[in-house]
């Protein structure tokens, strides 16, 4: 029998979709934080310098944060999976027997026969006792562990990529369409990672999209209505 070669069954697929999907929700954030702080400096000045500065200051500033995060919330996972495959080891080196009734009990938990269950777990632990126990018992490939610098990396890139997107538009136009062509930029943009995001979590494309661009939409009327008073009442020159 052969695996159906349109279906994917490689090893880390579950954590190639949790880093696509982190991308994504990346330039989620890029695109919201740092169109929200160009927008609402476009209400008080029209000063390119201005504008400027406060986007790169936004993007860069977002881009760092968001490493350091994941990097301090992958690294503790990655930790914690390292305690847990030492753990488990040490139990397979003392405890065998009560090992693999372990696993017996696993399996014959998830539908199988007692009898299926035992051997399954007999000659599994006879292929790879520590890979059984890690997939079985606490959903582990040791193989395929988080990486906090990949994470790092990724996360601070998809920021960058989704801050540009509004930093450009509140940059390139004439001063009189900055902010219409940013709502649109952004808005749209939204709506598309609103839509890859719940298509890759398996949720309704439409009701992402529409919360995504709604929220998106509320940030940036309410950061241009305050850089908009502050500017009026002269308190950014």
């Amino acid at each position: 029998m052969t695996l159906h070669s349109n279906e994917p069954h490689g090893a880390g697929l579950g954590q190639r979709l949790n880093w696509l999907r982190a991308g994504v929700l990346g330039a989620n954030d890029g695109i919201v934080s740092v169109a929200s702080l160009v927008v609402g400096v476009a209400g008080a000045t029209a000063d390119n310098a201005a504008l400027l500065i406060a986007g790169l200051a936004g993007l860069i500033g977002g881009a760092i944060s968001m490493a350091l995060g994941e990097y301090v919330s992958v690294s503790s996972q990655r930790d914690s999976e390292n305690a847990l495959i030492a753990k488990e080891r040490e139990e397979l080196r003392t405890m065998p027997e009560e090992e693999l009734a372990e696993l017996t009990e696993l399996y014959r938990q998830r539908g199988l026969t007692e009898q299926t269950a035992h051997q399954v777990a007999t000659e599994l632990t006879a292929h790879d006792a520590l890979a059984a126990h890690l997939e079985a018992e606490l959903g582990i490939d040791q193989d395929d562990l988080v990486n906090p610098w990949h994470a790092a990396i990724s996360s601070a890139i998809s920021f960058t990529l989704g801050a540009l997107l509004p930093l450009l538009a509140i940059l390139l136009p004439p001063v009189g369409w900055r902010v219409p062509v940013t709502f649109v930029a952004v808005l749209v943009a939204l709506a598309v990672t609103g839509f890859l995001s719940a298509r890759i979590g398996g949720s309704n494309p439409v009701r992402a999209s529409i919360r995504l661009v709604l929220g998106g939409a509320l940030a940036l009327v309410a950061t241009w209505l305050i850089g908009t008073l502050l500017g009026s009442t002269g308190m950014v020159g």
